[in-house]
């Protein structure tokens, strides 16, 4: 091959919100490769047959969508729930698993965020970055002031992730005015390891990529896992507070907030 043929091939990429039931069924269908295919996960609601991914949230949330332009293919998938939709809903989607009555009673402006995902040839490069670009963009439209939702480990045996759990405890568990608490029918304490026995590396290593965005973020933990086993997971809340997102992380956040 000549030299003169070869060309950047990196993709380019566009956001929008579903507007579509096919919009919405692009989004399912890649939370099904995803979370069912990759993860084993399950639910109710879920279509095996046509395998889209759905339950009984989706038609109360926003779906941020990432297509590379291309192809015209959605790689990449956000849900987004206001309070007002949480209303509409009767509870936000997190409620199920963990009491959220403290940041319920701030009355700040909350954003529940879930069901993030992207297609297996699209991470770890530029796909998440124009995603959370987007989502950063709805944060200053709507004047959010605290981001939460609930992130996953694969698999629900907690000892083996006594590492990255223990260091989320130590590490990056809330103020007490944010600490929200796993409900008790599915409780998985966090503090598995004392903080002399942690292996950072190790823990590091065992952690989502997703999760340590959100901490470099300045995110930070609920008090407690919650073990869901019709998705093969163990949860844990994140909370991010607007107000403090680390300065030298929070470029894409104060570039959408001074549009």
């Amino acid at each position: 091959m000549s030299r003169h043929a070869i060309t950047d091939a990196r993709p380019a990429f566009s956001t929008k919100f579903a507007e579509t039931e096919a919009d919405l069924r692009a989004a399912q269908a890649l939370r099904y490769d995803v979370f069912v295919r990759e993860l084993g996960g399950g639910g109710a609601l879920v279509d095996h047959e046509a395998g889209l991914e759905r339950d009984r949230f989706d038609p109360f949330f926003e779906h941020l969508l990432l297509s590379d332009t291309d192809t015209g293919q959605v790689v990449g998938v956000y849900r987004l729930m206001r309070e007002d939709q949480a209303r509409a809903a009767g509870q936000f989607y997190s409620e199920d698993e963990y009491d959220l009555s403290m940041l319920k009673a701030s009355g700040r402006r909350m954003l529940e965020l879930g069901r993030s995902c992207l297609h297996r040839d699209y991470r770890g490069g530029a796909a998440m970055y124009h995603l959370w670009a987007a989502l950063a963009e709805y944060i200053a439209q709507h004047r959010i002031e605290i981001l939460f939702g609930v992130a996953s480990f694969h698999g629900t045996d907690v000892d083996k992730l006594a590492q990255p759990l223990s260091a989320l405890h130590h590490n990056h568990l809330a103020p007490p005015d944010l600490r929200v608490r796993a409900r008790a029918d599915h409780f998985a304490a966090m503090d598995r390891l004392p903080v002399e026995a942690l292996d950072r590396r190790a823990a590091m290593l065992a952690m989502p990529a997703l999760i340590k965005a959100y901490l470099r973020l300045g995110g930070v933990v609920g008090q407690g896992a919650w073990i869901d086993r019709a998705f093969n997971t163990t949860d844990i809340c994140l909370i991010l507070d607007t107000t403090r997102l680390n300065p030298r992380r929070s470029r894409i956040y104060s570039d959408a907030k001074s549009r």
